[in-house]
């Protein structure tokens, strides 16, 4: 089974951006670099550009339910970082989850 922790640390997050691939669409941008392990690392960045404080915590934790629903789908031993667009000011659910199903398959992470 995957399990999947989160990514803390800046310098976790500063790992991922530099060493690892990009891919973006309307919403948001996905980072994704092999950790060596078996688990995932999931984090997320929400500028304030985006909205407010509710908003943006509203923002992740739409990600982390969409990526924890289909987990199973994933490809284990990777980092993954989402960041939202400033275009995602407002958008819902199901436009999150699909916009992170569509990069994750742009990035061959899925099964």
């Amino acid at each position: 089974m995957i399990f999947t922790e989160r990514l803390r640390n800046s310098s976790d997050f500063s790992k991922v951006y530099k060493e690892g691939r990009s891919k973006a669409n309307r919403y948001l941008v996905v980072y994704v670099k092999e950790n060596g392990t078996e688990q995932n690392r999931l984090g997320v960045s929400v500028s304030k550009k985006v909205g407010n404080s509710v908003y943006r915590h509203y923002f992740k934790r739409c990600v982390k339910e969409s990526y924890r629903l289909h987990e199973k789908m994933f490809n284990s031993g990777l980092d993954i970082v989402v960041l939202a667009r400033q275009g995602a000011k407002g958008i819902k659910y199901r436009d999150i989850e699909s916009a992170l199903m569509h990069l994750m398959r742009i990035h061959k992470a899925c099964l």
